[in-house]
């Protein structure tokens, strides 16, 4: 059933509920961006923190198994070699093959010698690009980081398999080498 009301008392309805949705609206009309803010900050640190911790990447094949070490030493960002019972790695790609332990003579430069030249060539080609991302972010001096090598070896690789791998590195012009071991338990 309607029930009817005069003009005068429905002017004034009219105006109490329109007052209050205005109300209501003023109350959400701004925002308070201090919550915000503060939120953005904790991110900003957070992201800021995880960035700065140094960590690197290894993927060892499951036949692998690496020597153990004591040493506290972090490793750096750097050129992954990894030297397999049936190739020799370099980023993730198989650059020539191991066959018994030793390199086929026919991927050497000098009959006997010790360069290898797919892994030379290989590895020139990331020293050049660590060379170019080491100049943008030194503003154009060449910083030491392009030059490191990380070696992962089985503990059974012959030595004279690891000798060539780090000659051939040398000539591309790794310098500094780091040999990725195990941390024994103490």
């Amino acid at each position: 059933m309607a029930q009817t009301i005069d003009a005068r008392t429905a002017r004034q309805t009219t105006r109490r509920m329109r007052r209050k949705i205005e109300e209501e609206a003023e109350e959400i009309s701004f925002l308070n961006i201090m919550p915000m803010m503060d939120m953005m900050t904790i991110l900003l640190v957070f992201l800021l923190k995880q960035f700065s911790v140094q960590q690197l990447s290894l993927d060892a094949p499951p036949g692998l198994k690496l020597p153990a070490s004591t040493s506290r030493l972090s490793p750096q960002p750097a050129v992954n070699i990894m030297i397999t019972e049936t190739a020799i790695v370099i980023e993730g790609d198989a650059v020539v093959r191991v066959q018994n332990g030793a390199v086929d003579p026919m991927w050497k430069r000098e009959s006997g010698g010790h360069a290898i030249t797919p892994v030379v060539n290989a590895l020139s080609k990331h020293r050049a690009r660590l060379a170019k991302l080491s100049r943008m972010q030194n503003n154009g001096s060449d910083g030491e980081n392009g030059g490191i090598a990380i070696i992962m070896a089985d503990k059974k690789t012959p030595y004279r398999l690891l000798t060539e791998v780090l000659y051939s590195a040398g000539q591309a012009e790794f310098n500094n080498y780091r040999l990725v071991t195990l941390r024994q338990a103490q």
